[in-house]
């Protein structure tokens, strides 16, 4: 995760990283060649935020140009998964993860109560915003895209990103740059019309989980020898995209996040489908298949099943998943303890 270390951003405060048969044809995406004008209008993609925080990320992700509804969703989800409740060990607290310093002097009372409460989501997503927006600021005069300088500026403090006069020459604030700037485009809604560009890693993809069908369901499987070759859904999953090079996280609702999100009528053969206890929170998915065409998909469903083609169209489908290379590759990971370290990370350069 990334950590803001107090001070201001004029005095250039660093910020520590503590932190998808045969397929054929070509889409479009909407946050593929965005321009800086247009980036501030992208909408955030239907299920990939909480609906509680929904509104406050498409208000406060147009706070300023530089910035995006999607941008800002994604440094969230890599912050804290949108936990409120989050907190690290070296102390940021809240959804956004503030240094109580640095909260001190960009926190915001969105809500109005009369307090800046670094718990409050409000609060604190708004604060994120007013952030990002002040760094902005501080290298506003510095040439190349805008949002990238601010990203840049946001990991490795804004004195280097002018220094630089421009990112940085540090492989993990570059890193952090490419890890959020794929990461939005899960958040980004497709234009109106248009479609998702396809995967090349599908069919191989598809290709693994055939020669597993019949397999026994294990939870907590991952396929490995001590395990019998047997699975859970996401370690199939995991597994199935692993055979083709991509490297996706454990869980489903991570999974979630490694790609564009094409909507039912657009599903192509490996697509990740999922489902969820609440169609209105990604936090609550549970269960992810493969899909193959004809609404139907591979899964490992549940203990006492084996692996094996379901039918999607379930009460609790939430949606899918175009995994990409680079989606997955932008995707923070889970220590053993359960937070959340962000990909492409590593010390402020300051």
């Amino acid at each position: 995760m990334v950590l803001r270390k107090a001070g201001t951003a004029a005095a250039a405060a660093g910020v520590v990283a503590v932190g998808f048969a045969g397929l054929v044809g070509l889409g479009t995406f909407a946050a593929s060649g965005t321009t800086q004008s247009s980036a501030n209008n992208l909408a955030l993609s239907s299920g990939t935020v909480p609906a509680a925080y929904q509104p406050l990320i498409q208000k406060w992700g147009t706070l300023c140009p530089e910035i995006s509804p999607p941008m800002l969703a994604a440094q969230l989800y890599q912050e804290s998964g949108f936990d409120p409740s989050a907190r690290s060990p070296a102390k940021a607290y809240g959804m956004a993860q503030f240094l109580e310093g640095t909260w001190a002097t960009y926190g915001v009372d969105a809500n109005g109560d009369g307090r800046r409460d670094i718990w409050d989501p409000a609060d604190a997503i708004a604060s994120a915003a007013t952030y990002d927006c002040a760094l902005a600021k501080d290298v506003a005069k510095v040439p190349g895209d805008r949002q990238a300088n601010l990203l840049a500026a946001y990991n490795a403090g804004p004195y280097a990103v002018i220094k630089a006069n421009g990112i940085p020459p540090y492989k993990e604030t570059q890193g952090y740059v490419r890890s959020i700037t794929s990461l939005a485009r899960s958040f980004t809604a497709p234009v109106t019309g248009g479609t998702v560009a396809l995967s090349q890693q599908s069919a191989g993809a598809i290709y693994y989980a055939q020669k597993v069908l019949g397999t026994p369901y294990l939870w907590g499987g991952e396929g490995l020898p001590s395990q019998g070759g047997r699975f859970d859904c996401s370690g199939l999953t995991q597994a199935a995209y692993e055979s083709v090079g991509i490297k996706l996280p454990r869980v489903a609702n991570d999974q979630w996040y490694a790609g564009p999100h094409p909507a039912r009528d657009q599903l192509r053969p490996g697509d990740l489908v999922f489902f969820a206890n609440d169609l209105t929170d990604p936090r609550s998915i549970h269960h992810v298949g493969i899909y193959v065409g004809g609404g139907y998909m591979i899964n490992a469903p549940h203990t006492g099943a084996v692996i094996r083609y379901d039918k999607i169209d379930q009460k609790d489908y939430i949606g899918a998943t175009r995994v990409t290379p680079d989606g997955a590759a932008a995707l923070p990971v889970r220590g053993a303890d359960g937070s959340i370290t962000a990909a492409g990370q590593g010390t402020a350069k300051g």
